[in-house]
């Protein structure tokens, strides 16, 4: 990759990343690390590192971004990933955070419903060498529980509820990362599995792009 876009990498990282309370070194060496401008089309490579969610696709099931790097970073620091750690990426889109997610954890799944974004977000892994990292198609709010358990999920973009399918894939002591509700009332939550049972906890405000697939069934009123 040129210069110019690694120099842009270290710009994102001291101006976008570690203002924001980003301290995690591993974290910090994976996004300086990965080349972002390589999960966006040619077209939009010079907005690689914008402090933005970036729109990558018009997704089967509906618009898809990817995630703006601050509550990305922060989100990924929230769930304290150790290198023996199984991850599920959900939404993986074109793979970014399933890249940064391959340079902290043992293993990654990335998750997509959409099928030629799976096969970009392979494609482009591959080319990066992401080993270990297992591109899988499917459902998100259904997760793959033909990996699980995980001992971290991170979801990547806000959605109305985590859905249980989801929070029963953890391991105990697992991870469950997210962004619940949308808009400037988004709230970034951790979800912790301990004796068998999930809690969860607010974090800080966050205002990202939903993930589709995971809005609520509305009743019907009379």
């Amino acid at each position: 990759m040129s210069a110019d876009f690694a120099e842009r990498r270290v710009k994102m990282v001291d101006g976008q990343i570690r203002t924001t309370d980003v301290t995690s070194a591993p974290l910090l060496d994976a996004m300086l690390a990965v080349p972002r401008e390589a999960f966006v089309a040619p077209e939009q490579r010079d907005l690689a590192y914008i402090d933005e969610d970036i729109r990558i696709a018009n997704a089967a099931d509906g618009l898809r971004y990817l995630m703006e790097p601050s509550p990305l970073a922060k989100l990924m620091q929230l769930a304290e990933i150790d290198p023996d750690d199984s991850a599920l990426d959900v939404g993986c889109g074109t793979g970014y955070a399933a890249a940064i997610l391959s340079r902290l954890a043992k293993s990654v799944v990335a998750l997509e419903s959409d099928p030629v974004l799976a096969e970009t977000a392979m494609s482009t892994l591959s080319a990066l060498g992401c080993d270990n990292v297992t591109v899988v198609k499917g459902s998100l709010p259904e997760g793959h529980v033909a990996g699980a358990p995980y001992d971290v999920i991170f979801i990547g973009g806000s959605v109305e509820k985590v859905p249980a399918a989801l929070l029963d894939q953890l391991a105990e002591g697992g991870r469950l990362v997210a962004v619940e509700g949308q808009g400037n009332s988004g709230v970034a939550r951790l979800f912790f599995k301990t004796g068998g049972v999930v809690t969860g906890r607010g974090a800080f405000n966050a205002a990202i792009k939903p993930l589709p697939g995971f809005e609520r069934i509305r009743a019907f009123e009379f």
